[in-house]
């Protein structure tokens, strides 16, 4: 099913794309209104939006190629006068993908204003409206009230399912599968959603800071980003929690790089990646040992993978994003049994959390992340997710507090 809105049905996007001077602004997130906002930030370079000047919500198995297709649409019929010309510049629409294809749901909408900064230059686009300049709005309240309690599973119901995931492996079901639960927050009055925002943006600037459509978060994975025939994915899988003691970390980041467990959940990661990208590129490069990515609340393995792309003209940033979801990384490995036992035995739905987040140009290029460390906001409720990898010698007790660390960062953001 699909159900399109437009301010102007039928009608071409006027687009204008011009440099503005943003040098006292410390943050995007002091201009982003309330209205409808959407956002892309990491290391204070990005793109902040609102308004919808136009909207596709979609849903099911072909959820990324109709709104590919819709996209092609808009902005073949788009008039477009782009006076910057850097990557999210012009036309450009955020999108965030349901995980599953059933039910699927999934939104891309075209902010009718979008500004955005890369180095030292920045710009702003609006679409259909009359704007020249921008500057700091009020600034958001923090949640009020706040409470949580447990989504669909209690701790000890989850380990159950987690030992479950683990017999299956074991019996040689499959090779590892990634686990998911939920925790929900309430608050006394509606969130504003600009509140996380900018307490992650803040504390997790390594991070791609993201919001569409009520989901956000900052995310450490990058799905794929293509830019100008090149193409990157950094792929995330095997963690350990951080104490906060330099020296410990340090012997704790030793010990994740040696781990048996974590390289074996990484390998499959790194290697479901590759394999989806290959068709695409003429060239690839594929480290053959990860490194550790330090956060402030947890240590990842990682492996960023790069290749050369040859399709650019009939292969989208958002199609390979479809050919990448789910990677082993949200998944598991083989990927078909992992999420038949992810339906079977998880107990929630999931949403749009754990998969493709991010924006597309008109030329294609993007970036799309994987929607983790994430929760989705509904009026006075907060929904977040937490997901662990499962493999043969996995701990369930072990698992947990994975998944609570990874609650940390939109916790935090909530209550600070």
């Amino acid at each position: 099913m699909v159900v399109t809105t437009s301010a102007t049905p039928g009608e071409p996007l006027v687009v204008r794309t011009v440099a503005v001077d943003l040098a006292e602004t410390d943050s995007l997130l002091d201009l982003l209104p309330s209205d409808a906002p959407v956002t892309w930030l990491r290391r204070g370079q990005g793109l902040v939006g609102w308004g919808v000047a136009a909207v596709l919500r979609t849903s099911g198995t072909a959820r990324f190629r109709d709104a590919d297709k819709w996209w092609s649409e808009v902005t073949g019929r788009a008039e477009v006068d782009d006076q910057v010309n850097e990557p999210g510049t012009g036309l450009v629409a955020f999108g965030s993908f349901g995980f599953a294809d059933d039910p699927g749901d999934s939104v891309l909408v075209v902010p009718q204003v979008v500004v955005g900064r890369r180095g030292d230059r920045a710009w702003l686009t609006t679409v259909g409206v009359d704007l020249t300049e921008v500057a700091p709005v009020e600034q958001p309240l923090a949640p009020v009230g706040l409470s949580f309690a447990d989504g669909a599973l209690n701790s000890e119901a989850w380990m159950s399912v987690v030992a479950d995931a683990v017999a299956r492996i074991n019996a040689g079901d499959l090779e590892k599968v990634v686990l998911a639960r939920d925790l929900v927050a309430t608050c006394e009055e509606p969130v504003d959603v600009r509140w996380p925002l900018r307490e992650l943006a803040r504390d997790y600037s390594m991070c791609w800071t993201f919001h569409v459509d009520g989901l956000f978060g900052a995310t450490p994975e990058m799905l794929v980003r293509r830019e100008r025939g090149l193409v990157t994915s950094r792929v995330l899988a095997g963690t350990i929690r951080r104490t906060g003691d330099e020296v410990r970390d340090a012997a704790l980041a030793g010990t994740l790089a040696r781990s048996s467990k974590d390289l074996e959940e990484h390998e499959y990661a790194v290697r479901s990646v590759a394999d989806a990208l290959e068709p695409h590129c003429s060239s690839m490069n594929v480290p053959e040992v990860p490194f550790v990515l330090h956060l402030p609340n947890v240590m990842h393995l990682a492996t960023d993978v790069a290749g050369v792309v040859h399709d650019a003209a009939t292969v989208s940033s958002l199609l390979l994003a479809e050919a990448l979801h789910p990677s082993a990384a949200v998944g598991g490995t083989p990927t078909a049994p992992a999420l038949r036992l992810i339906n079977e035995i998880e107990g929630m739905g999931r949403g749009r959390y754990a998969g493709p987040v991010g924006w597309i140009d008109s030329h294609g290029d993007g970036e799309w992340g994987i929607a983790l460390r994430s929760a989705e906001v509904s009026g006075n409720t907060v929904r977040l997710f937490a997901g662990c990898g499962i493999v043969a010698e996995s701990v369930p007790e072990a698992e947990l507090a994975e998944s609570q660390a990874k609650f940390v960062p939109v916790r935090d953001a909530l209550t600070t």
